[in-house]
């Protein structure tokens, strides 16, 4: 029996309790347009409201509504890596769960995808409701990341998009754990296009996206598609011996030659400090590496699934 759907709509949730009604309205009439031959994956990530007992409240009353609930809070780009594992869909729509993101442009991206694009993303014009800090840290993290790898990863962009199936299979083979899936999707390759919009604000609560999350979300991207970072570490060792060695023939030069010999404890202290930042950055750029082989060696489950009501097949 084919248990394929037309569309599936993958929803990561993350204390969003006071927003599933309105999301799930939203969401529903926004598929209509395109199908009725549809799902909807909302995924828990850990909730510490009421968000799971919502859920399961909204599938008991509508039968295209379903659910997965983690044991614990794993992390937004898991919870859409569950969604991808769960869905049926012939064309999957990605889509935050705070209503920042437009459910009412999912039609357009169908329309796009029926055009033969397999990969439709939603770049975002403006960002309402966004600090001045995150949007500029942010503007400059994708385009740092551009920079830093071959690898054409779109700017502006999150992971609000509609993505073919055959994309989707090969997402599932790429096992590493440190999830960061606009840039597999765009390391993937296939036909890509986008679609301009204004992102909203907030509609209730606080993002789940704290400045330490944000620093390790950058750094799994570049980690994950750049090894420019150990290329500058190689780089400004081999820049620092060169310095070091100057310095050693000016102060030979200086001691026999000019009779002054180099003293002062500021100089030498400043000296110490100053190889000493270098060689910890260093050393931690690659534990970041290290860090991503040893997770990937643990092998360890993505996520754990508490309870749903997708019936395995």
């Amino acid at each position: 029996m084919d248990n394929t759907v037309k569309l599936s709509v993958i929803i990561p949730i993350y204390n969003e309790a006071e927003i599933i009604p309105e999301l799930h309205l939203r969401l529903t009439k926004s598929v209509l347009k395109v199908t009725d031959n549809y799902e909807l994956i909302f995924v828990n990530d850990g909730s510490k409201d009421n968000s799971l007992l919502t859920l399961m409240q909204l599938s008991e009353k509508d039968t295209k509504s379903y659910f997965i609930n983690f044991s614990r809070n794993f992390g937004h780009q898991i919870a859409v890596t569950a969604g991808l594992d769960a869905c049926k869909g012939e064309a999957i729509v990605i889509i935050d769960g705070d209503l920042q993101d437009p459910p009412e442009l999912i039609p357009l991206l169908h329309k796009k995808y029926e055009e033969g694009f397999e990969v439709v993303y939603a770049k975002r014009n403006k960002r309402k409701g966004e600090t001045f800090f995150k949007k500029v840290t942010a503007k400059l993290f994708y385009r740092t990341l551009k920079r830093m790898t071959t690898t054409e990863i779109p700017v502006d962009t999150g992971d609000f998009r509609l993505i073919d199936k055959k994309v989707v299979s090969y997402l599932k083979a790429m096992p590493e754990q440190n999830k960061f899936l606009r840039g597999q999707i765009a390391w993937l390759g296939f036909k890509q296009t986008h679609l301009l919009y204004d992102r909203d604000s907030r509609k209730s609560g606080e993002t789940g996206y704290s400045i330490s999350k944000m620093f390790q979300f950058a750094m799994d991207g570049i980690t994950g598609f750049s090894d420019t970072p150990l290329k500058f570490v190689t780089r400004l060792g081999f820049l620092i011996s060169f310095v070091a060695f100057l310095v050693i023939l000016y102060a030979i030069y200086s001691h026999y030659i000019l009779n002054e010999t180099i003293t002062g404890w500021t100089s030498l202290f400043i000296s110490v400090m100053f190889m000493g930042g270098i060689q910890l950055i260093s050393i931690g750029i690659i534990g970041e590496y290290i860090s991503r082989i040893n997770k990937n060696v643990l092998n360890r489950p993505l996520y754990i699934i508490e309870n749903s009501n997708i019936k395995k097949e």
